[in-house]
């Protein structure tokens, strides 16, 4: 149930005060609309899973070391581990897995003789950009569609999702809030930066997000 009009009738822990019933049945449809959107995205993600035949963490593996080719980058052992925030010993693992299947490749690293260069072969770089890659351009046209203030306003919007395990006040890293009571209205200001600040943290953003990087040209 996603009306607090039949979930929470009394306003306990969600307070409607100032709106009217067409304000509670605008928000009751974008909250339903990102309910459909959430199921898409999860036919979609397991449909892309299948057809590469590979869990969660070798696609986002895959997506990041695509990413970093595609920008002329080297992909190390130990920068997979730190974007995907595994241990060394699963890195090992995954990197071994996606080996046997073919899907990269190890080389001796030009310059640090102590590590290797991992690459994505061009069979699952291709099979990558017919699966994700197309479905990506689709999210990306929708996105186009809006309007300069549009896009404003749904960014914002998001950035206010991304933050809701947090209790407002709570600093980065205090980990889901505890239960309470919350306003449905305003509008929050929108990071937009995210938890990973710097370079490194717009890297992972945009890798996490979409992998647009997918449709980049060789």
């Amino acid at each position: 149930m996603l009306d607090p009009r039949v979930m929470d009738p009394d306003e306990e822990i969600v307070r409607r005060a100032g709106m009217d019933e067409q304000d509670v049945d605008q928000v009751v449809r974008v909250l339903e609309a990102l309910r459909g959107w959430r199921e898409t995205e999860r036919r979609m993600s397991e449909a892309s899973r299948r057809y590469m035949k590979l869990g969660d963490t070798d696609m986002r593996a895959l997506r990041y070391i695509i990413a970093m080719q595609n920008h002329g980058r080297i992909v190390t052992p130990g920068a997979i581990a730190e974007h995907l925030r595994i241990t060394t010993a699963s890195t090992t693992k995954l990197i071994d897995r996606l080996t046997a299947g073919g899907h990269v490749l190890r080389f001796p690293h030009p310059s640090d003789r102590r590590s290797l260069a991992i690459e994505v072969t061009d069979e699952t770089r291709r099979a990558a950009r017919e699966s994700v890659g197309r479905s990506h351009a689709r999210r990306f046209d929708a996105a186009a569609r809006l309007t300069p203030k549009e896009r404003e306003i749904v960014a914002r919007f998001l950035d206010d999702l991304a933050n809701t395990d947090r209790e407002p006040g709570s600093r980065d890293g205090d980990g889901v809030g505890h239960p309470g009571t919350h306003q449905v209205a305003g509008h929050g200001t929108g990071g937009g930066r995210g938890t990973d600040g710097g370079p490194g943290g717009s890297w992972r953003r945009v890798i996490e997000v979409g992998p647009e990087e997918l449709l980049d040209q060789d």
